[in-house]
């Protein structure tokens, strides 16, 4: 399916209110519409951030990614609102991607990060990537 038909497709089904990637609606989930769509991604990744008066560091697996974000089981705990250095290794990139996100949400040991500020760059590679992954699923 071309990349435009899937972000379509994605768009859509936001639009529609579903939050599953079946597109039924999930029971007492509020709605919400994403800027971009996701695609699945499953990399080793490293948070480091300041906590309690010093550096921290965790470990975690992505779920997903979209060209503003990233989903990922973590090892360590962090809370919403919370400003970190994810440390990404991506497709297509012969080294990892270093960027500042914040915490978005957490469900028990999931997390959800925005990415902030992005260089041209970064944002030409994330951009790229998730276009290959649009052409894997």
């Amino acid at each position: 399916m071309a990349i435009e038909k899937k972000a379509q497709a994605a768009a859509a089904g936001a639009e529609n209110g579903s939050n599953t990637s079946s597109g039924e609606r999930t029971p007492g989930k509020q709605n919400f519409t994403r800027r971009f769509p996701r695609f699945v991604i499953d990399v080793r990744l490293q948070v480091k951030m300041f906590q309690a008066g010093e550096f921290r560091q965790c470990w975690g697996r992505s779920t997903e990614m979209g060209q503003d974000g990233i989903g990922a089981t973590l090892t360590g705990s962090l809370e919403p609102g919370e400003i970190v250095t994810l440390e990404i290794p991506l497709p297509l990139t012969p080294y990892p991607i270093k960027v500042r996100a914040i915490v978005r949400y957490r469900q028990g040991l999931r997390y959800g990060f925005e990415f902030l500020t992005l260089n041209d760059n970064q944002r030409d590679t994330i951009k790229r990537v998730c276009q290959y992954l649009a052409t894997k699923g």
